[in-house]
Formats: structure tokens, C-alpha cells, sequence
């Protein structure tokens, strides 16, 4: 294989453009600025260490998402590592992309190689798998967003398989070591949707237990709900992962953002699925 073949074997060809968001650049770049434009960013001052984010369909959920990615626009991240729940395969442990790039329309966001193989000499959860993540929906809807939002950073691309309290524990520890010794600033985004196809009342009450938790940056109390099951949320193994990786950081606080669910927008409340923005400072 030549090395212009093999290098293009490593960049991710998106999966769900012309389906989860448009396929045409310019058409994608307006949405997307229309969507910052119309969300209210509060005043808050310390640096922004994670992001939660959902990950439909960008008529359902972007509108939710800007509020978040508006918070970061303009500032300076050079690593966006992304933490997404896996919909198509099951399997222990987290697959990253360790190299090449990510390409949307918007272009082809680098991945960052350097930390990418700190992560895996460092060893445990983190394994390369590429294939986990050519079909996978939950980190390619973020990166249009990042891509409009920031100006030179590079991607970390996970996607978790089990999510287990003890699997958060360790991809935090673990991302948090290959982080020691690096100069970069870094930026962790955390992929979910909340409750699925609950009717309009009840899902908003599920999903109000997970906006309490992230607005009090309670990982503790987190768990403990999730693991009980009085919330539900796909990407509940991000969430955790990216708290306690942020606290790590030096996250002390959380702030939510916006909450929507699917019915805000279809006006069919039948059942629903919850979108949240929050973010981690």
C-alpha cells in the first residue's frame, strides 16, 4: 500500500452527513451559525474544562447543542478529546482512532497523535479500534460544531462500549495520566442524549434528575441514579467519565445550559427524547 493509500485508510470518512446534518458546507456553516446565534451564553468567566452535548439528528438537538459550543467559541483549545457512547456494537472496554483524521464537510480535523499513543502505552481500557467508530453517529455530529467554533485544534475520538462506574473511573484516571506532562490546553466532550421515547411528562422528570446532578456537579449522586435507574441516558458512561475527568482538571462547578426534548420541536409528546447543554468550570 502506498503511503498516500494508506494515509487516506486513516481518515474517517463521515456516516450520517445528508442525514443527521447537511451535507452541503455552506448550508451546514448557516445552520450552525444560527443555531449560536440564538443561543444565550451566560457570563462565566473561569475556563471551561467539559462539555456535555447531545447527539441527534441537528434539527432535533442542535438548537440544544450551541449553547454549549457558543460558550467556547474564540477560545483557544488545542486537544478536544470526545467521549461518545457506542449505538451499533457492544463491547468492553473504550475503542479510539488513534491516528490521521476525522473528515467532515467542513474539512478534516487531525487527530492527536502524540497523546493519542500516550493513551495506549499507558494501556487498560483504552484500545485501538477503528471499525467501532466508521458507522458511529454520537462524535460526528460534535465536530461541525467544533469545527465552526474553534480555530486550530486536534481531536482525541472515544467511543465507550460497557459503561460501567468502574469502566468511568478508569478512562478518566487514564486519559487524566497520558494528559501528565503535556502543555496542551484540552477541552473534554461528553456525547448523550437523555431519556428515550418516554411520553412528554415523564421523560421530563427522568431527565431532571440528570440536569440536577450536572447543574450541582454531583458525580456521586450521578452514579448512584444512574446506576439505580431513576435516569436514563445513552452516553451516561461520558457524562461520568467527563465529570470526573474535569474534576480532575480542576472543574469544581457545573452550569446547565439549555434543556429540550424531542417534542419541543415536533410538538409530538408522545414519547420523547431529552437533549441537554451543560457545561464543566
Amino acid at each position: 500500500m502506498n503511503d498516500k493509500v494508506k494515509e487516506m485508510s486513516f481518515v474517517r470518512e463521515p456516516a450520517v452527513n445528508g442525514m443527521f446534518y447537511p451535507d452541503n458546507p455552506e448550508k451546514l456553516r448557516k445552520d450552525i451559525e444560527n443555531y449560536l446565534e440564538h443561543a444565550i451564553a451566560p457570563d462565566i468567566k473561569e475556563t471551561i474544562i467539559g462539555i456535555v452535548s447531545p447527539h441527534a439528528g441537528y434539527m432535533y438537538s442542535a438548537q440544544v447543542a450551541a449553547y454549549g459550543f457558543r460558550m467556547i467559541a474564540q477560545k483557544q483549545y488545542d486537544t478536544v478529546i470526545i467521549i461518545a457512547p457506542s449505538h451499533k456494537v457492544y463491547f468492553d472496554g473504550v475503542a479510539l482512532w488513534d491516528r490521521g483524521g476525522f473528515k467532515t464537510p467542513l474539512g478534516v480535523i487531525d487527530i492527536d497523535e502524540e497523546i493519542a499513543q500516550e493513551m495506549l502505552n499507558i494501556g487498560g481500557v483504552i484500545q485501538s479500534n477503528m471499525e467501532t467508530h466508521r458507522q458511529e453517529h454520537a462524535l460526528e455530529v460534535q465536530l461541525p460544531f467544533l469545527q465552526l467554533v474553534l480555530d486550530n485544534f486536534s481531536i482525541i475520538p472515544l467511543i465507550m462500549g460497557a459503561q460501567t462506574s468502574s469502566i468511568c473511573k478508569k478512562l478518566a484516571q487514564c486519559i487524566f495520566d497520558a494528559l501528565q506532562g503535556s502543555k496542551k490546553k484540552v477541552l473534554i466532550v461528553a456525547s448523550t442524549d437523555l431519556s428515550h421515547y418516554y411520553p412528554y411528562t415523564e421523560a421530563k422528570k427522568l431527565d431532571n434528575v440528570i440536569v440536577e446532578h450536572l447543574d450541582a456537579f454531583n458525580i456521586s449522586g450521578m452514579v448512584e441514579d444512574v446506576e439505580k435507574g431513576k435516569t436514563e441516558a445513552c452516553g451516561a458512561g461520558p457524562v461520568i467519565s467527563t465529570m470526573i475527568l474535569s474534576e480532575k482538571l480542576g472543574a469544581t462547578r457545573g452550569k446547565v445550559l439549555k434543556y429540550a426534548n424531542s417534542g419541543d420541536v415536533s410538538g409530538d409528546k408522545s414519547g420523547v427524547v431529552g437533549y441537554v447543554s451543560a457545561v464543566f468550570y
